[in-house]
């Protein structure tokens, strides 16, 4: 058998030695972009899921009870108005106690303002509104107080409808009433919680580019194995094949947890709009004030704080690590063993 020339193995000395080069760059290439889009589709997902979970947060603590406390201040001082000026249309301000009704109603309003002060979603121009109505408030009951309990016999009649006149003035005056102020107050806070509780376009790029990164990854993964698979021998890497199961798992779950707050939020901001429409149903308004209770505890459970929300957060974060690391340990080992040592 005739022995190659030296021209020929030399020859083919250098086409392995090539071939080995190329995959040894092919596979450096793949590396460098496992691990670039593993930071980057990682940064855009925690960003994205925080701003979501973040949302649902401020509507749970403020955004609801903010638009429920409006609401409910306003019914409150209608029934006050209403329960007052019942006393006398059916003669029984003249009784013992006759004012009791309207005193807790308009307590649970100043009540109302109180807590608004705490959770109000207009600033520094909301908290300017709610003192001037609690100004207006005071006068309110300066005028309405005398008119239920003080001025209640034939002779004071007179007065007693300059008093009920001058509450009703307080109360209702367009532009300058209490309740036209809690309007505009209740307006601005409603376009916050659509603000809020919507999916902007900024998130919604966020979690295009994130999904598009991990898509990215998955398939630059397969192709890693691939290659180490027909270009170096090897059947399979335990490093690749984890890095991509994690992968599926981040573009999975995550959004699947978003999609369920959004969902959450999307009905809270429904409810929020009814709640704010009942306020303004003055037929019944014993009715009205029961309907928003009920809807009211309805929200609050629906908004309630969810632990795994947070579990999914440092769970992402974990396997946002392990899409970094685990290609990079699996390429690296490969590298080094079958290339870099060898030199």
């Amino acid at each position: 058998m005739p022995m190659p020339s030296p021209v020929r193995w030399v020859r083919a000395f250098r086409t392995r030695r090539s071939r080995r080069s190329r995959t040894r760059r092919l596979l450096e290439r793949h590396l460098v972009v496992m691990v670039v889009t593993a930071l980057v589709s990682v940064t855009a997902l925690l960003v994205s899921y925080r701003e979501v979970q973040n949302a649902a947060g401020e509507m749970r603590t403020r955004g609801a009870p903010a638009v429920q406390n409006v609401a409910a201040t306003q019914l409150a001082l209608l029934r006050a108005h209403e329960e007052a000026q019942k006393s006398v249309d059916q003669k029984i301000d003249t009784v013992v106690g006759a004012g009791a009704r309207y005193e807790n109603q308009l307590s649970s309003a100043s009540q109302g303002v109180y807590r608004l002060s705490d959770v109000q979603l207009d600033g520094e121009r909301g908290r300017g509104v709610l003192k001037t109505v609690n100004g207006v408030l005071a006068s309110y009951s300066s005028s309405i107080t005398p008119g239920a309990v003080k001025y209640v016999g034939d002779e004071d009649d007179l007065m007693q409808r300059e008093k009920f006149g001058e509450a009703q003035r307080s109360l209702l005056r367009p532009g300058t009433g209490v309740v036209p102020r809690l309007d505009v107050l209740q307006g601005h806070q409603m376009r916050r919680v659509d603000r809020v509780s919507s999916l902007g376009t900024l998130q919604q790029t966020g979690w295009v580019a994130a999904e598009l990164g991990l898509l990215v990854l998955a398939l630059t993964g397969i192709s890693a194995l691939w290659v180490l698979r027909s270009r170096c021998g090897r059947s399979h890497d335990p490093w690749l094949l984890a890095a991509l199961l994690v992968t599926v798992a981040l573009a999975v779950v995550p959004l699947w947890v978003t999609v369920g707050t959004q969902e959450r939020l999307d009905t809270a901001r429904h409810q929020l709009v009814g709640i704010e429409q009942q306020a303004h149903k003055h037929k019944d308004l014993a009715l009205s004030q029961r309907i928003i209770i009920e809807e009211s505890t309805d929200l609050r459970g629906r908004l309630a704080a969810q632990r795994w929300q947070s579990w999914t957060y440092y769970g992402a974060l974990g396997g946002g690590a392990l899409i970094v690391l685990l290609p990079a340990i699996g390429i690296v080992r490969r590298l080094n063993v079958d290339y870099w040592r060898t030199g």
